[in-house]
């Protein structure tokens, strides 16, 4: 009996050594962004991860481990226990040349840091509401941290609805006289006097710059909302004062429009900035609310890109559907006749001139910029109580945001491809 028992034994562990598990992220998954946090935190702890893309929603596949399959059960995340013979058939099916389908083998987690101010609330912030959910660690710094050069230790850094331009997010028409716009003032132009700058708009022209050169040596960048074109006006801005004096203290330069820098940005060119101080908007980059209409139509289409060619903007628009609710923000969409050619579309509004989702590279690095607030409130307002993703654990808007928390694990293979 002992032997039996033991063959029986000794076989079983054969079985599993060679067994996998699939985590399959097509609509029959029962939690999308806890599927995330397990790869990640899988990741961080040694294994390596296979991503199919394409294959039923980018689905994942790890070899057996009773420990993640009991993870897997404890976060009410679906999986499937897949045979040796079976896993050869899939991977043969993902790598087959007449399918529109890759392997992606996922080696190590990033290192993640999300920049927000202190006191900063986490619903305040689609990312950190994203990664608290999937349980994905992340630090938070902010101005002192970057211009002391702590980025270095990060693979990853997230911005949501910073102004780099300095203009505290051109509230002032409507909340200048609220004790939360007075706080936020003192706290920036506390922080810029305690390292050195004059002005508030000087100190966020240090931070962009400090960060582009962090993008440019490897550093990859996800921002969403006003962090995307605040962020680009501020790099071509760099050499005028585009601020006017209820920010800054002095009038803005009269010729700032004609002075702007197209070469310094990321993204975005040739657009006209808005300089009245008491409209709520910063450039035309933004798609206007008009302009978006119903929001019961308000959809985006992702592109399909060749998963054997173009990998990367493959992982980002990696979905259960490939039309996603939109949703806004102080930055709602972006205007397509104002992105660079050399930037990538991953999502757009079909037939429109808007833009929801984009990507590209500088240097050695990458930014991909998202725009909108939070994909599972439509109009996000000051004050509105925070998401309960518990209640959106399918959402595929916040599938996006977790899509580029694991691609930079895949950044070393595709350097070599």
């Amino acid at each position: 009996m002992k032997i039996i028992f033991l063959a029986a034994f000794l076989f079983a562990t054969s079985l599993f050594a060679q067994a996998k598990i699939l985590i399959y992220m097509d609509l029959q998954q029962t939690d999308h962004l806890k599927a995330y946090g397990i790869t990640f935190n899988a990741l961080k702890n040694g294994t390596t991860a296979d991503w199919l893309l394409n294959y039923r929603g980018g689905s994942f596949m790890f070899d057996y481990s009773e420990q993640l399959a009991l993870r897997c059960r404890l976060k009410g995340v679906a999986f499937q226990f897949i045979s040796q013979q079976e896993a050869v058939q899939i991977y043969s099916l993902v790598q087959s040349e007449d399918k529109n389908m890759e392997v992606v083998r996922l080696e190590k987690a990033p290192n993640i840091a999300v920049y927000v101010p202190p006191g900063f609330q986490p619903w305040d912030d689609a990312v950190m509401l994203a990664l608290n959910y999937a349980e994905v660690n992340y630090d938070k710094i902010w101005i002192e941290e970057i211009l002391r050069g702590d980025l270095e230790k990060y693979d990853w850094l997230h911005s949501h609805h910073e102004d780099f331009t300095g203009q505290y997010g051109k509230f002032y028409a409507s909340f200048s006289g609220a004790q939360w716009y007075a706080e936020q003032q003192m706290l920036y132009e506390t922080e810029a006097k305690k390292l050195g700058f004059k002005k508030v708009s000087d100190m966020e022209k240090a931070v962009v710059l400090t960060i582009k050169n962090y993008v440019g040596q490897g550093g990859f960048l996800f921002a969403m909302c006003s962090a995307t074109d605040s962020y680009d006006i501020a790099l071509s801005a760099m050499n005028v004062d585009i601020v006017d004096r209820m920010y800054d203290g002095d009038p803005p330069d009269p010729s700032a429009q004609n002075k702007l820098d197209f070469a310094n940005t990321f993204a975005f060119e040739n657009f006209k900035l808005e300089m009245n101080p008491l409209i709520y908007e910063y450039s035309d980059i933004d798609i206007q609310p008009l302009e978006i209409g119903d929001q019961r139509n308000d959809y985006f289409t992702l592109f399909e890109f060749s998963a054997k060619y173009d990998p990367v903007p493959t992982m980002l628009t990696q979905n259960h559907v490939n039309v996603v609710h939109g949703f806004m923000g102080q930055t709602t969409m972006f205007r397509k006749k104002l992105i660079k050619n050399s930037v990538y579309i991953l999502g757009e509004r079909a037939g429109t001139d808007q833009v929801k989702y984009i990507h590209g590279n500088y240097g050695r690095g990458t930014f991909t910029f998202y725009s909108g607030h939070d994909p599972e409130d439509y109009q996000h307002a000051v004050g509105d109580p925070p998401t309960d993703l518990s209640l959106f654990k399918n959402s595929p808007g916040y599938r996006l945001i977790l899509n580029n928390i694991l691609f930079p694990a895949a950044k070393k293979k595709e350097q070599k491809t």
